[in-house]
């Protein structure tokens, strides 16, 4: 559940903050926000005591020209000692900058911040012996005060970690599109050995090899004339469709959760001819798609060595 107050006034003009204050109570979900917040390119900060806010805000500049910092997230919460008597104070200070400081707050219901805790045997900050439950009160009642100036208020007991990340990519990305999903397509021989760490594998040696025609062995699948003649095989234009098929189904299911990495293998015999070929192609239809992909070919020199 997300509460916006009715009229924000620490957004820019473009709607992203230049400063964004991310607090709320222990277990709601500060840290994963703190990840949504690096992936957008925010300078993050964790627990930066409030009386640095002023020194840190001369460090934001606003502006994307690639001197100082632009954009800024801190993570200030109970753990900073004098956090509750001093913070609206130093938050109007903050924005008498003229700087666009928006403050985030972060809760959910006991029982979801009961199980959380349960879950991760980590101490709560606010735990000084009478058990969980109190201590999650406590802090509850202690940060009402923060909670009633900030400028957004989410409830994340229904939210995993991937849609907390998706909803705060959505409402704080620059061009509003949210965090981008980088896409590698690997090539690689299965001689050598298969990659670890692949979301995706494929297996092409079930296309015409290449290898086998003498005027192309020693070429690779970057030549056009081993594009050619594969793209000549009925059976390559029908894999590369149906590889390009699933990936377009798979692919926004992966950002949905939360992934900023995708690996797709595409294994060959020698990691030289046909995985080369497909990747390439792969990755170029994915960028005409409007995904970030690359193709990056691990043994296409190693091949090369061993002909």
């Amino acid at each position: 559940m997300v509460r916006k107050k009715s009229t924000p006034v620490s957004q820019s003009s473009q709607g992203t903050p230049n400063i964004v204050i991310i607090t709320g109570l222990s277990g709601s979900g500060m840290s994963a926000a703190t990840n949504a917040f690096e992936d957008l390119g925010f300078f993050c900060v964790d627990n930066l005591p409030i009386t640095m806010l002023q020194t840190f805000a001369r460090l934001v500049t606003g502006s994307e020209d690639g001197k100082g910092i632009s954009r800024a997230a801190l993570v200030i919460d109970i753990r900073e000692g004098s956090f509750l008597a001093g913070f609206e104070k130093q938050l109007s200070a903050l924005r008498a900058t003229g700087l666009a400081v928006y403050v985030l707050f972060l809760e959910a219901s006991d029982e979801i911040l009961q199980h959380r805790f349960s879950e991760t045997r980590r101490p709560h900050p606010a735990d000084s012996g009478p058990g969980l439950l109190r201590a999650i009160r406590a802090e509850r009642t202690a940060m009402s005060r923060i909670r009633s100036v900030a400028d957004n208020i989410i409830d994340t007991s229904e939210h995993t970690v991937h849609t907390l990340r998706n909803l705060l990519l959505e409402r704080f990305s620059p061009d509003g599109k949210g965090g981008s999903m980088r896409v590698e397509v690997l090539s690689f021989g299965h001689k050598y050995g298969n990659p670890g760490n692949l979301e995706l594998l494929f297996d092409v040696r079930h296309l015409p090899n290449p290898h086998f025609v003498p005027d192309l062995k020693r070429l690779s699948g970057h030549d056009r004339r081993v594009v050619k003649y594969l793209r000549s095989q009925p059976e390559v234009e029908e894999t590369l469709r149906r590889f390009s098929d699933l990936l377009d189904y798979l692919l926004p299911l992966y950002k949905r959760e939360g992934k900023s990495y995708v690996t797709v293998g595409i294994g060959c015999t020698g990691g030289r001819h046909r995985s080369v070929m497909v990747a390439n192609e792969l990755a170029a239809k994915l960028r005409r798609a409007g995904f970030d992909a690359h193709a990056i070919h691990r043994d296409i020199k190693l091949a090369s060595r061993r002909r």
